[in-house]
């Protein structure tokens, strides 16, 4: 799965994401970098439906900062983009999920410094092109330890 992945669709977007979803185990974190309107959330949604997490139940965690999900491995969806400071991100509960579930991650830029190793980092970008607006560049990379 690694590699970048063009989609055309917010549709496209999330079956890509179900396919990636479904190779997770249950302890891994997947950091997501893209700016506002990119469809971080879209690739949430599918991702969860990968770990059989009903998909209607993912919706972007900005006030509450994280959600918690249940499928065939557990599900915390993070957004960090309200997080500013180390005890922001203390607060969240962030790093003692680390190992019981898939930490999924919005707003990664924002805690760049503290996302651990080994973990998935997922860019999402699209053409300047208004015309291709649905269009999303999708890369998965894998960063060991």
């Amino acid at each position: 799965m690694t590699g970048t992945h063009i989609t055309a669709s917010p549709e496209q977007t999330e079956q890509l994401a179900a396919r990636f979803g479904a190779t997770l185990t249950g302890c891994e974190t997947v950091a997501m970098f893209g700016g506002m309107g990119m469809g971080k959330t879209a690739f949430v949604r599918g991702l969860a439906r990968g770990l059989e997490v009903p998909p209607e139940e993912i919706s972007s965690p900005t006030f509450a900062i994280v959600h918690e999900h249940r499928g065939r491995v557990k599900l915390c969806h993070y957004d960090m983009y309200r997080v500013e400071s180390w005890e922001d991100l203390d607060s969240t509960g962030f790093f003692e999920s680390a190992g019981r579930c898939v930490n999924v991650v919005e707003w990664s830029e924002n805690i760049e410094n503290a996302l651990p190793a080994p973990r998935w980092e997922i860019t999402i970008s699209r053409p300047d092109d208004p015309q291709r607006e649905d269009e999303r560049s999708i890369n998965i990379e894998y960063i060991p330890d």
